[in-house]
């Protein structure tokens, strides 16, 4: 079998989950189920699948530091191809195929998206496989999830005759999100849901570039023509990657190739796409009831709330989301968590930056000495935590911390002569000396 290359698309901006999730801290990187983000339970289902070569992430600059930072807080390594901008989907995959197929012309990629929740690691990494051998014969394979209930906030396959040996079927159509009657037929006649993940040859999703998108296929070529890896990461080539045109990997393949096939799959699978998705994916409390941080829940059922911030206080509520961040709070009921974006979109159209950014903030700092000539405070941030900083000497004793465009980690002493913003990458502590 050939050897197998994830590939894991890491970005946009997880709108659905906003007040947690932003421009400058997207979803992939919270950790909004279990105790590791979703980024990471990507790489960790991944690199033990038999027959793994290299993993591979795909992201912007101003993520870098999180994709580094989380991979090496599991133990774990990838290759990071930096694109110089976002130009949705087709341009990353196809860059990132031309990457492997430099290193390996025979070679297969799994993409992958990486903010997805999969319950069940072993049953995905058995379809991850039999896809794989389904690429190897020239398919350009995607996974059908077996639905488990009518959703209408997902796209849906209609699968077509066996394939192979009965392991993937043809794909007899694409269909996008429906409404909930159409859900419920589906779900009667045997659709599956598109996860938007996928398994190819290289060399096949290129020549079909080469067919439909040739402009894309020669952007991905040239942007990783020479190219050099420093400490893993590789910056993809802007002018070349510029020539691109702006499409998704769905309308400029896959609803054209004749290649096409589904390999459907049974694993409990979620896009994470709004809270009332977090609500399900989450362990829940014999009354349906979802929490994280600083909350006490009383006579409440079916609620999901989370705080990185205040104290939250629930009494004698059903069906609701509550999330606290030290900027923002949003309430709503689960079933309207989908038109959270509506609100963001507002948010943006009246030019608040609260919208895309966690604003700074001066609280959360301990005083250990003041005297009449200065304070020791110790600062402990949560992580994508943004904060104003004084006229200081900082020690950074944990954590990573970027600031001024550069990236600071444990044992870094900086003297700020200004005031100065800087961000959390993880938890971080800080020792803050200054003049009073």
């Amino acid at each position: 079998m050939a050897a197998i290359y994830p590939v894991i698309l890491c970005g946009g901006s997880g709108t659905r989950l906003w007040p947690a999730s932003r421009s400058d801290q997207p979803k992939q990187f919270l950790k909004l189920v279990g105790d590791r983000s979703s980024f990471q339970e990507t790489v960790l289902r991944v690199k033990d699948i038999p027959g793994v070569a290299e993993v591979v992430v795909v992201t912007g600059e101003a993520m870098v530091a999180f994709v580094a930072e989380q991979t090496a807080e599991i133990g774990a390594w990838a290759t990071i191809l930096v694109e110089p901008e976002a130009r949705d989907s087709a341009p990353a995959v196809a860059a990132a195929a031309a990457y492997v197929q430099a290193q390996d012309p025979a070679g297969v990629v799994l993409m992958l998206a990486a903010d997805h929740h999969i319950a069940q690691p072993e049953i995905f990494q058995q379809a991850a496989v039999t896809a794989a051998r389904a690429a190897e014969q020239g398919y350009i394979v995607t996974f059908g999830v077996q639905p488990t209930v009518p959703a209408t906030g997902f796209g849906y396959i209609r699968p077509g005759a066996p394939l192979l040996d009965g392991s993937v079927r043809e794909v007899a159509a694409f269909v996008e999100k429906p409404d909930q009657a159409t859900a419920e037929r589906y779900l009667l006649e045997g659709y599956l849901w598109n996860s938007g993940n996928f398994a190819f040859q290289a060399s096949t999703l290129l020549a079909e570039f080469d067919v439909f998108e040739p402009t894309v296929a020669a952007a991905a070529r040239g942007c990783v023509a020479g190219l050099a890896l420093e400490a893993g990461i590789g910056r993809l080539n802007r002018e070349a990657f510029a020539q691109a045109k702006k499409i998704s990997l769905d309308y400029a393949i896959m609803e054209r190739t004749q290649k096409a096939a589904v390999a459907p799959a049974a694993f409990a699978w979620s896009d994470l796409g709004a809270w009332d998705a977090i609500w399900e994916a989450s362990t829940r409390d014999d009354d349906g009831n979802a929490w994280a941080g600083d909350v006490e829940l009383h006579g409440s059922s079916n609620v999901l709330v989370r705080s990185t911030g205040p104290y939250v206080g629930v009494i004698g509520v059903n069906d609701i989301v509550v999330v606290a961040e030290p900027d923002a709070v949003l309430v709503c009921h689960r079933k309207d968590s989908q038109a959270v974006k509506t609100l963001v979109d507002g948010l943006k159209a009246k030019g608040r930056s609260i919208a895309s950014r966690k604003n700074a903030v001066s609280n959360g700092a301990e005083t250990l000495v003041s005297t009449d000539g200065f304070d020791v405070e110790l600062r402990r941030w949560s992580a994508g935590e943004t904060v104003l900083l004084p006229v200081s000497t900082i020690q950074l004793l944990e954590g990573v911390i970027e600031m001024g465009g550069e990236v600071y980690a444990a044992g870094a002493l900086l003297t700020l002569d200004v005031e100065g913003q800087a961000r959390a990458i993880g938890a971080a502590t800080l020792l803050v000396t200054r003049p009073r």
